[in-house]
């Protein structure tokens, strides 16, 4: 088209024209936002769902859980002194914390845990249980493992420090060298990790978690409400308040 036709177009013409424009707009416009994935806040959707239907919780910004009628913490073994325990273990408020070293929402709660034994000292306790969402998280299993493995020489919470803190390199090399830096007899640590030695008890830890209501990580029973997903502070707070009061 001429310059001269295009500005000599009739009235209708160029109505019609701007019409296939502002289509056109609008169409690239849907594509750009379909490909730039949708509004954001929905989390990692590909990393959330697994074949048992459990799932990666997000970060959760509200200070009050959603109450969880299934819940029941008696489905968990009894804490014992086995067990791996942070804080007080006489404590009257006991926080069993169900994770996944790969987890990322997992990493995310670590402060928080941290800062509520800063803050309530000998009033509580953290206990830790397996929960790895092994179809989503390929080295969760053998990090769990690596925990228990390094937990029998008394290291177990300095390989959960480490591992949450090299979450990106969880692959048995990578374990074995963390075991290594942390001062663990290698030749130990290895015929651990290699034997699966705690696979049936990280199993175990799973079953029961699952019997008791956890269906995502992190999830975290305060006495026996239980907390799903990385909660802040405050909610916990208000949580282990009304428990103390009690």
């Amino acid at each position: 088209m001429s310059d001269r036709n295009f500005f000599d177009m009739s009235s209708k013409q160029s109505l019609a024209m701007g019409l296939s424009w502002g289509i056109a707009a609008v169409a690239i416009i849907a594509l750009v936002v379909t490909m730039a994935g949708g509004p954001a806040g929905d989390g990692d959707k590909g990393s959330r769902v697994n074949a048992n239907s459990n799932v990666n919780t997000n970060v959760n910004t509200n200070t009050q859980p959603t109450p969880v009628a299934t819940a029941d913490v008696t489905k968990l073994s009894p804490v014992t002194d086995a067990d791996y325990i942070r804080g007080n273990k006489n404590a009257k408020v006991t926080l069993i914390e169900v994770s996944d070293f790969q987890c990322p929402f997992c990493q995310r709660h670590v402060p928080t845990m941290e800062q509520i034994l800063d803050e309530y000292g000998d009033k509580v306790r953290i206990v830790y249980r397996h929960f790895p969402l092994s179809s989503i998280h390929p080295y969760a299993q053998k990090a769990a493992e690596a925990s228990e493995c390094a937990g029998e020489q008394g290291k177990f919470w300095e390989m959960h420090d480490v591992m949450f803190e090299n979450q990106s390199a969880l692959d048995v090399n990578s374990l074995k060298d963390y075991a290594a830096d942390l001062g663990l007899n290698a030749s130990q640590f290895s015929s651990c990790l290699d034997d699966g030695k705690y696979a049936a008890k990280v199993r175990q830890q799973t079953q029961e978690a699952t019997a008791a209501g956890i269906t995502g990580t992190p999830g975290t029973f305060v006495n026996s409400q239980l907390v799903k997903g990385a909660y802040p502070f405050d909610t916990f707070k208000q949580i282990i308040d009304a428990e103390l009061a009690e």
